[in-house]
């Protein structure tokens, strides 16, 4: 008897064990922290796909923007958040590559504190001048640049963004002396460069095509590997002799590391199903973005590559965002 009542227990904690396994998911809301101010690119992007992930699970996809330091106290929030699948966290590159180079104390660590879902969407980068700017294209600029050292200037929404990045990646691709004049935020960059108080500026294709189509500046490049489809005619910057030339920016979903992968793999499925579907793709093309939707290896691999080539010119640009 005693035998058989143990087997009964057993066979009843195995049978719970099973039924929590296989609980739903979600039960209840989930929250996407946006580490950025609402209106935003991540913070737009966040609600479209929220929004598609709410009717398809049907439970809300709460955005909570958590802006500050650069990213970092939304970030750091949600690394800290319990791996049960209630939070995720809208990441972009510069938080996961070369922000542990920029902060000399960082509260996260982008490699262990995070389990990476997908690249939900990435940004094409726009080098712009000001039409007072004798360059009408790139080998222009570049002679300009060379002829006169220092004396043209390029705007960043901040010390360490992809901006800065890509406006130090062309210094030392060039082999230009061009200053940087950083902004808090894209907004007065971009202003400097229509004022003409700043010269240049790697700007994302969203904002910068309006303004191309406008007349207000003039684009030199995208810094892309391949042509983009809202500018077809407009050249990369490594067709026009700079080969391997990238400076894109993207934007990610994350869960905290720990997460299980049976729920990460149900949002992966589920995002990508969601970023195939027309109307999805036409929001997105809105914000000047591509889908990407790549897998969670995939994004893995990604974020490393670009860490290790992001922290070197970091490095060696001696780049502090602190």
């Amino acid at each position: 008897m005693r035998s058989l009542l143990v087997a009964s227990l057993a066979a009843l904690a195995v049978a719970h064990g099973g039924a929590l396994a296989q609980a739903p998911y979600p039960e209840r809301p989930v929250r996407i922290i946006v580490p950025f101010p609402a209106g935003g690119p991540a913070d737009v992007l966040a609600r479209i796909v929220g929004d598609k992930l709410a009717q398809t699970f049907g439970k809300p996809f709460v955005i909570e923007n958590k802006a500050g330091a650069g990213g970092n106290i939304g970030m750091e929030q949600g690394a800290r958040a319990a791996p049960d699948g209630y939070t995720l966290t809208l990441a972009p590159v510069g938080n996961l590559t070369v922000a542990p180079a920029l902060y000399a104390k960082l509260p996260y660590d982008p490699a262990k504190d995070f389990a990476p879902i997908t690249v939900l969407a990435s940004v094409p980068n726009v080098l712009i001048v000001h039409p007072s700017v004798p360059a009408k294209t790139l080998g222009e600029l570049v002679a300009l640049a060379k002829a006169k050292p220092g004396s043209l200037n390029y705007a960043s929404p901040g010390n360490g963004s992809i901006p800065h990045l890509a406006g130090e990646l062309f210094k030392r691709t060039a082999g230009v002396d061009i200053v940087h004049v950083p902004f808090n935020g894209v907004a007065p960059a971009t202003n400097a460069v229509l004022a003409g108080d700043v010269q240049m500026f790697f700007a994302q294709s969203s904002a910068a095509l309006p303004l191309v189509r406008a007349g207000k500046v003039v684009a030199l490049g995208v810094a892309t590997a391949k042509r983009i489809a809202a500018a077809p005619d407009l050249p990369t910057i490594a067709e026009q002799g700079f080969p391997e030339f990238e400076a894109t920016s993207w934007y990610s979903l994350v869960a905290p590391a720990g997460t299980p992968a049976t729920i990460v793999d149900r949002l992966h499925a589920e995002i990508v199903r969601a970023l195939r579907e027309p109307d999805v793709r036409e929001r997105i093309a809105g914000l000047g973005a591509e889908p990407v939707g790549n897998s969670p290896a995939e994004f893995a691999a990604m974020r490393q590559a670009e860490a290790v080539r992001w922290t070197r010119l970091a490095k060696e640009a001696n780049i502090h965002a602190d």
